[in-house]
C-alpha cells in the first residue's frame, strides 16, 4: 500500500513538472510575439500546400511500415503490410494523444508479439527499428548542417562536425551489439540477481534475435536507407508548411532544425514535447534572423497536421473487430 501510494505521488510530481515546463515555455514564447501577426500567418496559410504536407506525412508512414516489415521478415515473423499499416496508424494515434511518446511502441509490440511468439522478440524489433531511425535522423541533420555551412555562415547551434561525430559514435556503439550479440548478453547477466530464470530466458531471446539480424545485413541496410528517406520526407513535410505560410528558409536549414527538434522532444521533460518543440524552432529561427512568429507557426501547424493525420489511427482502432488482434499467428508469450 505504501509503495503504491509513493509511486502515485512520484508520478503526479513528474507530470506536474512536465506541465509546468510546457506551459512555462509557451507562456514565455507567446509573450514575446505579436499574437495578431501569429494568427494572421496561420489564417492565411495555403490550403493546397497544407494538403500536400499531409500527403507527404502519409508517404512517411508508408515507408516506416515498410521498414518495420523488413525487420519482422528478418526475424521470420509473418506479417502482412495491411495489418502492419493498421497497427502503425493506431500507434501514431496513441503517440500523439497519450501523455507519453512510447504508447505507440506498446501498441506495435502487442500487435506483433503473438506472431513473433515472444514479447521480447517483438520488443527487440521495435527497439532496433527505433535505433536505426535515430541513426537516419542524425545522418539527415549532419548532411543538412554540412550543406548549410557551405551555403552561408549561419550553420545553426550544432555544427556539422559535431553531428557527424554523434553519428560515428552511435554506429560505433551499435556495431558490436549486432556483430557480437553474445557480448551484450554477458553485459546483461548481472540482472540475473533480480530473477535468474526470467532474465536468462529474455537474454537468450534477445541474443538470438540479434544473431538473426547479424545474418540479415541487407535488411538492416535497407532499413537504414528507409530511415533516411523517412527523415528526408519529414523535412520536406515542413518545407511544404514553410511554403504554405511564406517562410523563406533553405531546405538545408530545415534538414538541421527538424531532426534537432525531434531529438529534443524525446527528452521526458515536457508534455509530448509541447513548449520544448516551439522553443527549439524559435531559437533556430532567431539565429537565422527569421521572425519568432514564423517559428511558432511552423511548430504549431506541423504539430496540428500530425495530430489531424493521427486521428486516422482512431478510425483504424475502432475498425478492429472485438477481440481481434492483428497478426495473431504462432504461440503467444504471456510473460
Amino acid at each position: 500500500m505504501h509503495a503504491a501510494s509513493s509511486h502515485r505521488a512520484r508520478s503526479a510530481l513528474i507530470w506536474t513538472l512536465k506541465i509546468v515546463v510546457s506551459t512555462g515555455l509557451l507562456y514565455v514564447l507567446l509573450s514575446r510575439v505579436d499574437l495578431a501577426r501569429l494568427w494572421t500567418i496561420a489564417r492565411t496559410a495555403s490550403i493546397g500546400w497544407l494538403v500536400s504536407a499531409l500527403g507527404l506525412y502519409f508517404l512517411m508512414v508508408v515507408v516506416s511500415v515498410w521498414r518495420w516489415e523488413l525487420l519482422l521478415a528478418a526475424q521470420h515473423v509473418p506479417a502482412t503490410f495491411g495489418r502492419l499499416f493498421n497497427s502503425f496508424l493506431v500507434a501514431t494515434f496513441f503517440n500523439n494523444f497519450l501523455p507519453s511518446n512510447i504508447g505507440g511502441d506498446v501498441v506495435r509490440i502487442r500487435d506483433t508479439s503473438r506472431a513473433a511468439g515472444s514479447k521480447t522478440l517483438a520488443t527487440t524489433i521495435v527497439i532496433v527499428d527505433r535505433g536505426i531511425g535515430l541513426l537516419g535522423l542524425v545522418f539527415v541533420a549532419a548532411v543538412g548542417a554540412t550543406l548549410a555551412a557551405r551555403m552561408s555562415d549561419a550553420i545553426g547551434p550544432i555544427g556539422p562536425g559535431v553531428l557527424w561525430l554523434m553519428l560515428a559514435g552511435a554506429i560505433t556503439v551499435a556495431t558490436p551489439v549486432l556483430l557480437m550479440p553474445h557480448r551484450l548478453g554477458q553485459l546483461l547477466r548481472p540482472l540475473r540477481a533480480l530473477h535468474q530464470e526470467w532474465v536468462d530466458e529474455r537474454i537468450t531471446r534477445l541474443t538470438h534475435a540479434l544473431g538473426r539480424f547479424q545474418k540479415a545485413p541487407r535488411a538492416l541496410a535497407a532499413c537504414f536507407a528507409g530511415a533516411i528517406v523517412v527523415q528526408a520526407v519529414i523535412v520536406v513535410f515542413y518545407a511544404a508548411i514553410a511554403h504554405a505560410i511564406h517562410v523563406d528558409i533553405p531546405l538545408a536549414h530545415l534538414a538541421i532544425v527538424v531532426p534537432i527538434t525531434l531529438i529534443v522532444q524525446m527528452a521526458p521533460v515536457s508534455m509530448n514535447g509541447l513548449g520544448v518543440r516551439e522553443a527549439t524552432w524559435s531559437l533556430y529561427f532567431k539565429q537565422l534572423g527569421l521572425p519568432l512568429e514564423s517559428a511558432i507557426a511552423m511548430s504549431f501547424i506541423g504539430a496540428g497536421l500530425i495530430m489531424l493525420f493521427s486521428t486516422s489511427g482512431a478510425v483504424a482502432y475502432l475498425s478492429r473487430k472485438s477481440g481481434h488482434r492483428p497478426m495473431a499467428h504462432g504461440p503467444s508469450e504471456s510473460r
